[in-house]
């Protein structure tokens, strides 16, 4: 899996103060798309085991309280990240107390395969759906257009 940005500290990308890590590989390609660098599968670097070791730290560190994690892109639910982000957020289960994980991707939640609904099991908050242009709405909250849906797969993060 490779990755195009990596932010230890950030407030845009769900409630809180989270870690947010866009991972390339997108296979919607949606007009508009602010982005369009993290399509490629190729794009950005190659996610090691020493950046997963950073998010878990960062994650923990206690003189800023994160309320969790936020995996974006590209899409996290591209075929080529599948593995790594299970893994990722398996430790960020088993090793970090407390924390959330909010994920967007282009796939709906209802056309999930097998291994991707795997992933959803194990996170808090889904925004699902393609982003469609003639749909923006830059009043929506967590959402570029009206047609995404915020999914709270947890009941405690509602």
């Amino acid at each position: 899996m490779n990755y195009s940005k990596y932010y230890p500290v950030d407030v845009l990308n769900g409630e809180g103060t989270r870690c947010t890590l866009f991972v390339s590989g997108c296979v919607h390609q949606c007009k508009g798309c602010y982005n369009q660098s993290t399509w490629s599968p190729d794009a950005g670097v190659l996610f090691t085991e020493q950046l997963a070791d950073q998010i878990i730290d960062d994650l923990n560190d206690t003189r800023i309280k994160k309320q969790g994690l936020t995996l974006s892109g590209g899409d996290p639910l591209h075929p080529a990240n599948l593995d790594q982000v299970l893994k990722l957020i398996k430790r960020v289960a088993a090793e970090c107390t407390g924390k959330d994980i909010w994920m967007w991707t282009g796939y709906k939640l209802t056309e999930l395969n097998r291994q991707q609904q795997e992933v959803a099991t194990l996170i808090d908050v889904l925004i699902d759906g393609k982003f469609v242009r003639e749909l923006a709405d830059p009043n929506l909250q967590w959402r570029g257009s009206s047609n995404q849906v915020i999914h709270y797969l947890n009941k405690e993060t509602e």
